[in-house]
């Protein structure tokens, strides 16, 4: 037995100094969206450690991670749902789903993994270990009409929120049965076009499209219906073309407020996380995609739609004021907090990187290549509801 252990630590010290041990904390990837290639990145090194390719098509790819952060689940706009094990740098399984998908979600439990599909309009569950085809839930919101679905979020119970874009309905579909899903549907307004959770799992909220406002669904009492909110903003005033739809899983709340971007305005709206008031505007430099907070909340950062979309601007909370304009690299498409929110991580697509800035002093800290990169995703966001 004694010469059988020492046999058997000498073939572990020989695998871990073959395979250095990371820890899935301190991990992340970026998405190349134009060679269906991930950069697998490590946040305190500052720098990748791993490539993985055969992707599909992830030019509106998205990434929700597994309880332990060591399985990232892509969702590929060829309809491919990916599973990639993070610390052997390989992927684990990939299915085709649906002909059109921008993105999914995963269960509270991390049971269920579930994408959202413009073609087949729809939800798929599946088993998260095995990616088995468990449920589907058809967006038919008439009867032969079908709605192409968009911002799905996981809520606490195994329930998932999202809207329907032609169908102008919320749905909540609940997978305690996860082969016998039920759903309930809420009206919500004009071309819902994405959704979010707010971080304590209580709300969804979906941007309207068609019309001045947002529809907000209390998941705790959804008996109440969804009411509208901000209704009227920008009503009445001159309306500029919109370039790129903002992302509402960009929206962010900090310090009890909502920092929200406004469709095809030059403002990030601020609104009360209680009474869900506007309280404020927050002009910035042109029509703002991702609105999105520093950990802590003192910080909001955004990035623009084109013709603005190679610069940032910082917003300080306590003043309610831009106090940074920072240019990092042509056509920014994403930014992404480390976990405390020392620094942040922004793809610049059009010059082939990414950029790290210090969020105190505003510094560049690193930089590497990557091909058009775009989403950047790291581990933290297993233990957050609605990432």
């Amino acid at each position: 037995m004694r010469k059988f252990l020492a046999l058997a630590s000498v073939l572990l010290l020989s695998a871990c100094a073959g395979q250095p041990l990371r820890g899935t904390g301190d991990l992340g990837l970026v998405i190349e969206r134009a060679s269906g290639h991930l950069t697998l990145i490590n946040t305190s090194t500052k720098a990748p450690y791993a490539r993985v390719e055969g992707l599909g098509d992830l030019s509106h790819a998205s990434t929700v991670y597994s309880r332990d952060g060591r399985y990232a689940f892509i969702f590929g706009r060829d309809g491919g749902l990916t599973k990639v094990d993070l610390l052997e740098a390989r992927i684990v399984k990939r299915v085709i789903q649906a002909g059109n998908s921008i993105g999914g979600s995963i269960s509270q439990d991390g049971r269920i993994v579930v994408a959202q599909n413009y073609a087949p309009g729809g939800i798929k569950a599946f088993d998260a270990e095995t990616l088995e085809l468990l449920s589907e839930v058809p967006a038919e919101y008439a009867p032969g009409q079908f709605s192409k679905v968009v911002g799905l979020a996981d809520a606490q119970g195994g329930k998932f929120a999202y809207a329907l874009f032609e169908g102008g309905e919320i749905w909540v579909t609940d997978f305690k049965d996860p082969k016998k899903p039920t759903t309930q549907r809420f009206p919500a307004g004009k071309q819902p076009y994405d959704g979010l959770v707010t971080p304590d799992g209580r709300y969804f909220m979906a941007g309207l499209y068609g019309e001045d406002g947002v529809a907000l669904l209390d998941l705790w009492q959804p008996e109440k219906g969804a009411m509208k909110i901000l209704e009227g903003y920008g009503r009445g005033e001159e309306k500029l073309p919109v370039f790129k739809m903002p992302h509402l899983r960009g929206w962010s709340m900090a310090q009890g407020k909502a920092y929200l971007p406004a469709i095809g305005r030059h403002e990030v709206l601020v609104v009360d996380g209680i009474s869900w008031k506007e309280v404020g505007r927050i002009p910035v430099k042109g029509q703002p995609v991702f609105v999105m907070a520093r950990p802590d909340g003192r910080q909001i950062w955004v990035n623009f739609a084109f013709p603005d979309y190679s610069e940032v601007q910082v917003i300080d909370t306590l003043s309610g004021k831009v106090v940074k304009t920072l240019s990092p690299g042509k056509a920014i498409l994403h930014m992404e907090f480390t976990p405390r929110g020392e620094a942040v991580w922004l793809s610049a697509r059009d010059d082939n990187k990414v950029v790290i800035y210090d969020t105190a002093s505003f510094d560049k800290i690193g930089e590497f290549a990557a091909q058009a990169p775009s989403g950047i995703f790291f581990t933290s966001r297993a233990a957050r509801i609605g990432f």
